[in-house]
């Protein structure tokens, strides 16, 4: 069944976006597919492959403004149900991003205009804190909201264990233990699925995203490929980021595991998921404290009095690095521009907003 433009998430807010400007010969699409420079778009007229406009392919191949998973576009469409052609990418109400794989210093949106990201871990021998830390501080500063999902209960004889000290470093999180396997805790991660809402999977290779996919949507769909034996790691079976509406009417969207995830200006990010830590470092007697040897530092105290995980401090030391290189790399002024123009949009937005509800 053909699902229309709202039921692939358009609301009030793309509405007005939308009107803001005149788009001569273009209609609003969402992308529901992306591999490799294609792109799949959906809106009232149903379904089309699109390729980028050569404008828009000279000013972002690649980069942050190159089309993603999830964004709304203007879509140019030819006659008798041939490809569309993207011709500019609305602004996003979110986006998960991280740094670009490689040496190349550029960010990679993963998810755009997603109201919220589970973050998919296993309890198998891949279970790994200090990733769930990693996915975390991205996720807080992409505007989604996170869920942790700890799949594969089944498979684990100490889930307790493991969900304390999940809960230990997820500041308070929403948690879904589940086996996608014999349908254990769906019904508690149903609660997550709202309808009309966008919700992407997020996790590295051999968590079991794909089995999730298969059972939310009520039949196989996805490649299911079983894990290494020796460390529970996964092989990539879906190399195409792509939406699928699921019976109830929320919108899942599936991602290919990831085998790495640098983290791309999350200095929020990184404030919110180590809260604790931060709370801490406020009452150290040093302003610039950097909480290894120095006299009065209530982090080291914390450390020793068991109330702060060694491995959590080293990991945030670790993070902070990241982004202090980036700092160093990226032009700071350029970036504040662009953060400045997003907050002007979103003023635009909000009075256009009370005018209407003045009329």
């Amino acid at each position: 069944m053909a699902v229309s433009l709202f039921g692939w998430g358009w609301n009030g807010y793309f509405e007005a976006i939308w009107r803001d400007v005149e788009r001569e010969k273009a209609v609003p699409a969402r992308v529901i597919a992306q591999s490799r420079g294609r792109w799949r778009v959906a809106g009232d007229f149903g379904e089309r492959s699109a390729g980028a406009a050569g404008r828009l392919r000279l000013a972002a191949e690649g980069g942050a403004d190159w089309p993603a998973v999830g964004d709304w576009v203007a879509a140019e469409l030819q006659d008798q149900g041939g490809a569309a052609t993207i011709r500019e990418v609305l602004p996003r109400r979110s986006q998960f991003v991280r740094k670009l794989a490689g040496k190349k210093i550029a960010e990679q949106v993963i998810a755009a205009n997603v109201d919220t990201a589970l973050l998919v871990s296993a309890l198998d021998g891949d279970f790994n804190p200090r990733r769930v830390e990693r996915y975390l501080a991205q996720c807080w500063d992409s505007g989604a909201k996170p869920v942790m999902v700890l799949n594969k209960a089944d498979a684990c004889a100490k889930v307790q264990e493991k969900l304390r000290e999940i809960e230990s470093i997820s500041m308070g999180v929403p948690l879904c233990v589940l086996s996608a396997r014999t349908g254990q805790g769906f019904d508690e991660l149903g609660k997550h699925l709202a309808r009309g809402e966008t919700v992407v999977l997020l996790g590295s290779s051999g968590v079991g995203k794909s089995t999730m996919v298969n059972r939310l949507m009520g039949h196989a769909i996805q490649t299911v490929r079983e894990v290494r034996q020796a460390d529970s790691r996964g092989r990539h079976t879906t190399n195409i980021r792509q939406i699928f509406a699921l019976p109830g009417g929320a919108l899942l969207m599936d991602t290919p595991g990831l085998r790495e995830l640098q983290l791309w200006d999350a200095e929020e990010g990184i404030l919110h998921a180590f809260a604790d830590i931060d709370a801490l470092a406020a009452r150290c007697r040093f302003t610039n404290c950097n909480h290894k040897a120095e006299p009065g530092c209530a982090v080291l105290a914390g450390i020793l009095r068991g109330t702060v995980d060694l491995e959590r401090l080293e990991n945030w030391r670790k993070l902070r690095r990241e982004m202090e290189f980036l700092e160093r790399k990226i032009d700071p002024a350029a970036r504040q521009e662009e953060k400045q123009r997003i907050r002007q949009l979103m003023r635009g937005v909000r009075k256009m907003y009370r005018q209407r509800e003045k009329r």
